[in-house]
């Protein structure tokens, strides 16, 4: 089964953060979609469009991989299921 999920970075600006977060998804089997950065005073922020095919690894799993990055750079990583993300943001 593949989802659709959205993924949001933040925090300080610092080499390697953009390496870090495609490398776990893709030792996860995700693929980037489409991908937005930017760095607002120091303030790195990034939000991707990626797909989690789950029969290669959990949605759960994945998620693990990202908290341990944001544990290791010190960043705030979110990964939302798209339709949950939706959901939450209709006007």
């Amino acid at each position: 089964m593949k989802t659709r999920a959205i993924l949001s970075v933040l925090g300080e600006d610092r080499v390697g953060i953009v390496a870090a977060v495609s490398n776990a998804l893709a030792a996860a089997g995700a693929n980037i979609e489409d991908i937005r950065q930017t760095i607002l005073s120091g303030v790195f922020s990034m939000t991707m469009l990626v797909t989690v095919d789950e029969e290669a690894c959990a949605f759960e799993d994945v998620q693990a991989h990202l908290t341990a990055v944001a544990k290791e750079l010190g960043l705030q990583i979110t990964l939302q299921r798209e339709d949950v993300f939706a959901f939450m943001h209709r006007v």
